[in-house]
């Protein structure tokens, strides 16, 4: 299966949910694409005593996860692009809808 996954979300908690689902369903050999959004861009920098939303989105990553954020949204905040925030755009966001087989928002 293909799964895209939207995250709208800053909340750590869920930030940390979505991508313990993200690392889960490529575990079980399934592809996954996280697409960032709004809020969602500011995940890489969340920090919380009991979740840990940098370290679930690393290992997704690492372990052959596909990655992106909205550029605007990363312009509206002044955060550059980086390793967990990769610059990408609406077209991409499209991209993922298109070609998933379920796609989850998250916000």
């Amino acid at each position: 299966m293909y799964l895209g996954i939207i995250l709208e979300t800053n909340d750590p908690e869920r930030v940390w949910n979505a991508f313990r689902l993200a690392n889960t369903a490529l575990d079980a050999d399934h592809s996954v694409e996280v697409f960032l959004l709004g809020d969602g861009v500011d995940a890489p920098d969340l920090e919380h005593e009991k979740f840990n939303p940098h370290g679930v989105m690393l290992k997704y990553t690492q372990n052959g996860g596909t990655l992106l954020a909205c550029g605007t949204c990363l312009d509206s905040r002044d955060l550059e692009a980086d390793e967990l925030r990769p610059r990408a755009t609406m077209a991409d966001c499209l991209g993922v809808v298109e070609d998933a087989d379920e796609v989850l928002t998250i916000g």
